[in-house]
């Protein structure tokens, strides 16, 4: 009986001193007050580009998303910027930097630039910023507070799928599965 009682006693502590923790994590994975979508629980470490790129030195500057990134049909993904629209600024901006000529190199071969993407859609989602844009969604809404982005990495938790249907229901927008998903019609 002793035993018993104490082994209950320790497991009861043991669960008091990993609720508060527990917790922590559930609340911060849920709706932070004022945010849509919640910052990323772990921090994601940016991936390495091919030339480095501050948005928070360039959003400081007054420059908008809408000016690099660009939304071509069907809407699905926005774009890297072309490297003539980077040049645009760096045919006199920095030039004597060693990532500005290397952006020139890329611009005078007619290269675009590698970047490596830092959001990417999950396989089996059927999601398109065009909707999210003509909804009235702000980038921030999303990829978090870029402009103090040294570098851009994963900051929130916009790929999750819980996130998703919070966001939507915190919006009216439709969270039925075939909004995001589609399904074969024959499918049984």
């Amino acid at each position: 009986m002793r035993v018993a009682t104490f082994a209950a006693a320790a497991l009861g502590a043991a669960l008091l001193l990993a609720a508060p923790p527990l917790l922590a994590r559930q609340s911060a994975a849920m709706p932070q007050a004022g945010k849509a979508v919640p910052d990323n629980l772990a921090e994601h470490t940016p991936p390495a580009q091919p030339i480095p790129y501050s948005h928070q030195t360039h959003l400081s500057l007054g420059l908008e998303c809408g000016m690099c990134h660009t939304n071509p049909a069907p809407g699905n993904l926005m774009t890297f910027p072309a490297t003539s629209v980077c040049m645009g600024c760096h045919n006199t901006v920095a030039t004597d930097k060693p990532s500005i000529r290397k952006l020139a190199t890329f611009a005078k071969s007619g290269q675009s630039i590698p970047w490596v993407r830092v959001y990417a859609v999950t396989k089996g989602v059927n999601w398109t910023h065009r909707k999210h844009l003509d909804a009235g969604m702000k980038c921030e809404t999303c990829h978090g507070q870029v402009a103090d982005m040294a570098a851009m990495s994963q900051a929130t938790s916009v790929t999750s799928m819980g996130v998703c249907i919070s966001c939507h229901k915190l919006n009216n927008a439709p969270t039925v599965c075939q909004t995001c998903h589609s399904w074969p019609a024959n499918e049984q």
